[in-house]
């Protein structure tokens, strides 16, 4: 496999390249860093945490929470050891079985409730039990009716000579094959500045593409950005982009017809990530029976353009 990151990070382990490369490319719901003093309300954002947890963690999550809930009713019921008909008094696997049957409605008739105290935990119980399976089922729901786009962008952007002018390009596709309804995307351009009191901050600049919208996106889209003198990218080589640490940050987002819901995709290039003088294979096809075809398997890969001018 080819290493794209630049020579003076290709000396670092795997493991450094990875986090490198992590903080370009955050995945989403991913941290793009450590944030201090926040305010109380973090400790208040549980829905935001359900939906961005991962399957694995929030299916462990949801059985610690139940077994932890059964546990605290179940020390309840034993403070009345002769509470729970044909359960042995004080033991404590007897009265979690029982939490168990009696939060999810089991009801297998082995053991029952006796006296005012334990019938009165049991109401607690079915009460929270009902409230239990309405959160458990919304945050589900929730995390499964989430709107996701499958758009894939190129891994590579590149500088080429498109009638008779010098351009910035890269692809983007819809893997679904349905229709993005007026799909628009943003290109900015972002760069380490310093003033002249040598402070040093992120500066973004939005790039003028020659389409920022398409009414029906379904296959491919080039997105395509002049350098001309208007542009930011204008007199750039690769080195004086790395040395500012530039980098090309670009936002879809549309309406998906099947889901009938906005989405959106980013995806961002860094120097090394753009190739100077090279133009993308072509992936669009036609069948004999006039089917389109889109060839995704070239979708990444672009040949030196000889006749590139230099921008």
């Amino acid at each position: 496999m080819v290493n794209l990151l630049p020579k003076q990070f290709r000396k670092r382990g795997p493991r450094q390249q990875r986090e490198l490369v992590s903080l370009w490319r955050a995945r989403p719901g991913r941290r793009l860093a450590i944030i201090k003093g926040q305010d109380r309300s973090r400790w208040t954002d549980f829905y935001h945490v359900i939906l961005v947890m991962p399957w694995p963690l929030f299916l462990l999550a949801l059985a610690v929470f139940f077994i932890v809930l059964n546990v605290g009713f179940a020390l309840l019921y034993m403070a009345d050891p002769t509470g729970i008909e044909h359960a042995e008094p004080g033991n404590f696997w007897d009265a979690f079985r029982f939490s168990v049957h009696t939060i999810a409605s089991i009801g297998y008739g082995e053991l029952s409730p006796k006296g005012t105290y334990v019938n009165v935990v049991v109401i607690i119980e079915a009460f929270v039990g009902i409230l239990n399976v309405a959160v458990i089922t919304g945050a589900v729901f929730s995390r499964f009716s989430r709107p996701t786009a499958r758009i894939l962008f190129s891994d590579i952007a590149v500088i080429t000579t498109f009638d008779g002018e010098p351009m910035l390009m890269f692809r983007a596709a819809n893997q679904r094959g349905n229709q993005i309804l007026d799909a628009n995307i943003a290109v900015n351009f972002a760069w380490q500045q310093t003033t002249r009191e040598g402070h040093t901050m992120r500066r973004f600049q939005e790039l003028s593409l020659v389409r920022a919208r398409s009414s029906l996106f379904a296959l491919s889209w080039t997105v395509m950005h002049r350098l001309d003198e208007t542009s930011p990218l204008y007199g750039h080589t690769p080195e004086s982009l790395l040395a500012i640490q530039g980098e090309i940050v670009a936002l879809i987002s549309g309406t998906d017809e099947t889901l009938a819901a906005q989405i959106f995709a980013r995806h961002s290039y860094r120097p090394h990530q753009i190739l100077w003088r090279h133009r993308f294979i072509d992936i669009l096809s036609r069948q004999e029976d006039g089917q389109i075809v889109v060839e995704l398997t070239h979708f990444h890969e672009a040949v030196p353009d000889g006749d590139a001018e230099e921008v």
